[in-house]
């Protein structure tokens, strides 16, 4: 089985299962495990560079681009057809997180061999589970999908035993800063699995954008701040970049300092195994447990000082 895999969540799991040596290409946004990233890209981003690290810029190019239908990813048609997979994983879900299915589908037709196109879609974590198991199924690789699957639900039992809070911390999870969106698809669900209670949240469907005056008059105990697609370093910038409005400054949780960012390129953007050590470090915020620090990074030292 020779498989070309066309989202850094499949590119996991396939890993996580033990198929990582049928891997024959990634996207440009494959980087873990580290192994996978050294694997020829199909991919390019088409967002001007100048735009990185800017959330509402990126967000204006975005819409404009989809309004005209134009793809924001590039995809190598002719290291496709040289490398001749089996299997092509894609996905339907989301016209922003990876290239379009459309462009997957007329880059396949050149292909020699008719190779299987599958699209994955969960929108929530036990649709991952199933998810693990097609690609298990897939790949001749059931036995390691067992073992993967074994071992989340393990950790998942773990989050789910654990004593429940009096009062559920009412959460909001931050998917974007500029215009802020809420989290949607499986997040709820892990915020509710990690002892919380999902406020203005958006379960099994897209994310979408909330004014601040709902944030205001939701006014949550706890603020996850997990911008898609960015690493650590840009997500902390884009966080306390919300410092600027009065607002934020306003939340219940800013001012208790219980707001939190959070690597969303690794964690909750990524619809793979680590989903569970997503709602490890919810249950962290939410708890006011320790986390390792590079993974769950306080605001508190943002947050405005109030008598």
């Amino acid at each position: 089985m020779r498989v070309a895999s066309l989202l850094p969540s499949a590119t996991e799991i396939l890993f996580g299962i033990g198929a990582g040596d049928d891997v024959v290409a990634v996207t440009h946004e494959c980087d873990y495990p580290p192994r996978a990233a050294a694997l020829p890209h199909l991919t390019r981003t088409l967002l001007p560079e100048e735009l990185l690290g800017d959330p509402a810029a990126i967000d204006r190019h975005v819409r404009a681009s989809i309004h005209a239908g134009s793809s924001l990813y590039a995809l190598d048609a002719d290291l496709l057809e040289s490398l001749a997979p089996d299997l092509i994983v894609t996905q339907e879900l989301c016209a922003v997180c990876a290239v379009s299915y459309e462009i997957v589908a007329q880059a396949a037709r050149r292909l020699r061999g008719d190779p299987r196109i599958i699209s994955l879609e969960p929108s929530s974590l036990s649709d991952v589970y199933a998810t693990i198991t097609l690609l298990g199924e897939l790949c001749d690789r059931r036995d390691g999908a067992a073992t993967l699957l074994t071992t989340l639900r393990e950790r998942e039992a773990a989050l789910r035993a654990r004593p429940p809070l009096a009062v559920p911390p009412r959460t909001l999870v931050l998917e974007w800063t500029d215009p802020p969106m809420s989290g949607g698809h499986w997040t709820p669900g892990l915020v509710e699995l990690a002892g919380g209670l999902p406020v203005l949240a958006n379960p099994g469907a897209n994310s979408h954008v909330i004014g601040w005056d709902a944030i205001v008059a939701a006014d949550p105990d706890v603020v996850i701040v997990v911008p898609c697609g960015y690493a650590i370093d840009v997500a902390l910038r884009a966080a306390r970049a919300l410092e600027a409005r009065a607002e934020w400054n306003a939340l219940r949780a800013v001012r208790a300092g219980r707001a939190y960012v959070m690597d969303g390129n690794a964690y909750v953007n990524r619809p793979g195994p680590r989903l569970i050590e997503s709602a490890e470090l919810f249950a962290a915020a939410i708890r006011g447990e320790d986390a390792p620090p590079q993974a769950l990074i306080s605001l508190r030292s943002a947050a405005p000082t109030r008598e």
